[in-house]
């Protein structure tokens, strides 16, 4: 596995095969982690307490993560730092503006760095199967935690805090009888004793822990102890490497002429099919009535669909007995053919989302779309890849799922609303009133209302009032939110609405008249009507 950047030693045994000694680091980073987990998620309100949680632990495990007698520290470093580096990119998001979906994505990251942490490449199927390593390994660890500290080594060190500890006793021992050896110093001491009780005594009355917390403290860390000390360290699902005289020629390939026969039709029926959708549906105008939704919507569902199916036909095609097959280069140069026949058919799909974009604006199933057929074409040019460079099919599953991961990676990190808003807005105010109807008919964030503030001048009075009374209400809400981030705290920080709260407050002049919620509701209610003629 050298050759793919896998290190598939036994990153937490030690050489004699034992389990790798508990040092004070590891110790500490259980204790930090389930410390900063109580206080940011248990105690938390919000996404930023998510966030930092997600931010320590790449930092968490680097400091922490068991070390092997001789050879120390051992990870699978390019896994380690792209997964942190995605962990990063979507804690300052979160804290930006967080979503459920953020925390999962999270979760999902912070289960494949503890994957990076064994050694092994993060690939889906290694961290789709590493909670069921991780909550076995977490049982194992706590045991080895309580055979450590009974060990010769925790009682040496021990010994070693005798050395801190004695002098502190006899300190305090003397401090003590010199206290009281004054009346005045013993006075004032005492006084401050007394406060210091009072504010220890107010602690434990407001932080004592609930039942349901201890029950969190340990779960949390048998996740922890789980995720440091998993019960094994290889890949299970390990990729074999590209070999390109592996695929030797041989007999022929029974199975050859059904293959070819196959290729030579989907070729001659993308071919027709092509020329239809560039002759009906390119450099054209629609008329009045056009059927949107079923060409650009639903038609371009089905086309990415018939995608999807090509590169399963394809990666099919293209396995076992044929890849010796002699005439295999023929058969190649009929699979880049077809493939730039499916390269054409990807681009008419984008056109057809295009043109339902072009219709009445963006929204974020559109953003969907396009994110979806990206994908699918990626994972068609990964077989075609494949096939040019005879990796095996786990090989081509691996980045398959990889890729559809990053998709979902990229929708929960990037600002989908801030994209359709700001397109619909510019078409807007360029004098289109169609993308209105998403203004109207889809729940906008709190980051998409930043960008809704241009239209308060929209010369259309209807727009213009409909978003104003949208806006009035929204300040509204963006006031009630401070005040309860006030007393929530820290882990309910989202810097989006702060921004909205400070830009709305500037446009105090424009939203005064909507002040009343009657005369809102009236305006966006005219604004609604007037937009749903392009729904």
């Amino acid at each position: 596995m050298a050759g793919d950047g896998i290190v598939s030693a036994e990153v937490v045994d030690s050489p004699a095969g034992e389990p790798a000694p508990v040092r004070w680091r590891e110790l500490l980073t259980v204790v930090i982690l389930v410390a900063l987990a109580d206080i940011a998620i248990y105690r938390g309100h919000g996404f930023a307490g998510w966030a930092v949680c997600f931010a320590a632990v790449p930092w968490a495990f680097l400091f922490g993560a068991p070390r092997s007698n001789m050879r120390g520290l051992r990870c699978h470093r390019p896994g380690a730092w792209t997964v942190g580096l995605l962990l990063t990119l979507l804690t300052i998001r979160m804290v930006w503006q967080g979503s459920p979906l953020q925390v999962a994505v999270g979760l999902v990251l912070v289960a494949a760095v503890a994957v990076s942490f064994c050694g092994v490449a993060p690939t889906v199927f290694e961290v789709a199967v590493f909670p069921a390593r991780m909550m076995l390994g977490g049982l194992l660890g706590l045991a080895e935690y309580r055979r450590s500290v009974r060990g010769p080594e925790w009682r040496l060190t021990r010994l070693r805090w005798l050395s801190v500890v004695f002098p502190l006793v006899t300190f305090l021992a003397f401090g003590v009888l010199f206290v009281l050896a004054n009346p005045d110093l013993l006075a004032s001491f005492g006084r401050h004793v007394e406060q210091l009780l009072r504010s220890f005594r107010e602690f434990l009355i407001r932080y004592s822990p609930h039942p349901t917390e201890i029950l969190f403290w340990l779960a949390m860390a048998w996740v922890v102890v789980g995720m440091l000390r998993p019960v094994a360290s290889k890949p299970l699902f390990g990729e074999s490497l590209p070999d390109g005289k592996r695929f030797v020629t041989g007999s022929p390939a029974p199975l050859y002429a059904a293959c070819r026969n196959t290729l030579i039709t989907v070729i001659v029926l993308f071919a027709i099919y092509l020329v239809f959708e560039f002759q009906t549906l390119w450099f054209r105008t629609f008329p009045a009535g056009f059927y949107y939704s079923g060409y650009a919507h639903q038609g371009a569902a089905w086309l990415t669909v018939a995608l999807a199916l090509a590169t399963v036909v394809l990666s099919l095609v293209f396995r076992g007995a044929i890849l010796r097959e002699p005439r295999l280069k023929s058969l190649r140069r009929l699979a880049w053919l077809w493939s730039l026949e499916n390269v054409l058919l990807a681009v008419a799909v984008y056109h057809r989302l295009f043109i339902y974009i072009g219709f009445n604006g963006m929204t974020r199933m559109r953003v969907v779309g396009l994110l979806g057929i990206s994908a699918v074409l990626v994972g068609f040019l990964l077989v075609v890849w494949k096939i040019a460079r005879h990796h095996s099919f786990l090989w081509l599953v691996h980045r398959h799922l990889w890729t559809v991961a990053f998709a979902v990676y990229l929708f929960a990190v990037a600002p989908v609303d801030a994209i359709v808003v700001r397109y619909n807005v510019d078409r807007i105010l360029a004098g289109d009133p169609a993308p209105s109807v998403q203004i109207t008919e889809h729940p906008i964030s709190w980051e998409g209302v930043l960008l809704l503030a241009p239209l308060v001048d929209c010369d259309n009075p209807l727009i213009r009032e409909g978003v104003r009374a949208h806006l009035a209400e929204r300040w509204e809400q963006a006031a009630q939110r401070s005040a309860a981030q006030q007393q929530e705290g820290w882990t309910s920080f989202q810097m989006v609405e702060h921004l909205v709260l400070r830009q709305l407050g500037e446009l105090d002049r424009p939203l005064d008249q909507y002040a009343d919620p009657g005369a809102r509701a009236a305006a966006w209610g005219r604004f609604r009507e007037y937009a749903y003629q392009w729904y």
